[in-house]
């Protein structure tokens, strides 16, 4: 499948990404390759084949969900190097923009 500059330019557009003007024939010319390999997947038959859910049959080993003894609030706040009553003191991240 031939790819032309406007063809890139529109998936640069819908992708949010600038090109370098530099890099398009670069850019166009990997892109083809990748799309040539994709298109040779069309001469597979997979009439047989059976959609798959995951690319594989591991299943997540987990572990038992157990109560433990808790710590409690001082021992939790005891190494934290800033703390406000019983909470932990963070820095503040976010700026509320006043109108």
């Amino acid at each position: 499948m031939k790819i032309t500059k406007e063809t890139l330019q529109k998936l640069a557009h819908l992708s949010r990404v600038e090109i370098d003007p530099k890099k398009a024939d670069g850019l166009l010319k990997d892109m083809e390759q990748i799309i040539t390999w994709v298109e040779k997947l069309d001469e597979l038959d997979t009439a047989e084949v059976e959609p798959l859910m995951h690319m594989s049959y591991e299943v997540n080993a987990l572990r038992s969900d157990i109560v433990q003894k808790d710590i409690s609030k001082e021992q939790a706040l005891k190494n934290a190097p800033d703390r406000e009553g019983d909470f932990f003191g963070v820095p503040k991240v976010l700026n509320k923009k006043k109108k």
